[in-house]
């Protein structure tokens, strides 16, 4: 027979006095691994065979699969030596987006980029920027003020027209637009920039807006409103969520964290 406590581990209808984590709060951060200590004092850059080297204590560093960390110019390099120069006593990856997506890059992308390149265009299917409410107004001129420039930018620099869908209802979208988003993609030889343009594309939920971005025909601010026009429209009229805000800082971290990758890689 259940007892009278709810998931967190407090009877039902108690709450946790003021301050206090939540008991399911406190068993998950246990079962977290600690942090490994920082083992270096200074984070550099050095250049080797073309390539700017991530080095600590002048040693070269590594990715997870043992790969050099090694990026293609030296502004690459010194963003992710002053990533990991900011460490404290502990290192927290979490906090070290350019590092993830520098590694990403390596171990993962760079051995498989028809595949991730095949994933980032895939989005043009479903684009965000084609899915549009019927109502209220207010919202209808906000998605139109957000998105028809990203597609505008589409028609003249791909060649691509896509069909507006009202709604959740799928549209099928012409095979001709469908092919130019996958020309554009599969053309990044990098695999710095493919990474950060995945990152972009799975984060906003639009290859559409990614490019756009990727291409400068709007700031990385724009990008990441464009992709939470409904969002910060349902707030402005309801209320923000103080987890959903944090959540969605979290997200526009490593969207920002993306775009810097992706204009210093050159």
């Amino acid at each position: 027979m259940p007892d009278d406590r709810d998931q967190g581990g407090l009877p039902a209808g108690a709450t946790p006095a003021p301050g206090a984590a939540s008991p399911m709060k406190a068993a998950q951060a246990g079962m977290r691994p600690p942090l490994p200590r920082r083992f270096y004092e200074t984070a550099g850059v050095a250049e080797r065979d073309g390539a700017f080297e991530l080095v600590l204590d002048d040693r070269p560093a590594r990715t997870p699969a043992k790969n050099p960390v090694a990026v293609p110019t030296r502004a690459l390099g010194e963003a992710l030596a002053a990533e990991w120069q900011a460490q404290a006593a502990t290192i927290d990856l979490r906090a070290m987006p350019l590092t993830r997506i520098v590694n990403s890059a390596i171990d993962g992308v760079a051995p498989r980029r028809a595949a991730v390149a095949a994933d980032i265009a895939g989005y043009a299917g479903a684009d965000l920027v084609c899915y549009r409410a019927g109502e209220p107004e207010r919202l209808v001129t906000e998605q139109a003020r957000a998105f028809d420039t990203i597609l505008a930018w589409a028609r003249e620099a791909l060649g691509a027209q896509f069909v507006l869908s009202e709604g959740l209802m799928h549209v099928s979208q012409p095979a001709a637009a469908l092919a130019a988003v996958r020309a554009r993609v599969e053309a990044i030889g990098s695999p710095f920039r493919l990474a950060a343009l995945h990152v972009m594309t799975t984060l906003t939920g639009s290859v559409l807006i990614a490019l756009a971005h990727a291409e400068g025909v709007i700031d990385a601010g724009e990008a990441w409103a464009a992709a939470h026009v409904d969002e910060q429209f349902q707030e402005s009229r309801w209320g923000e969520d103080e987890e959903a805000m944090r959540r969605r800082a979290a997200r526009e971290a490593e969207f920002r964290a993306a775009a810097t990758i992706y204009a210093l890689s050159g």
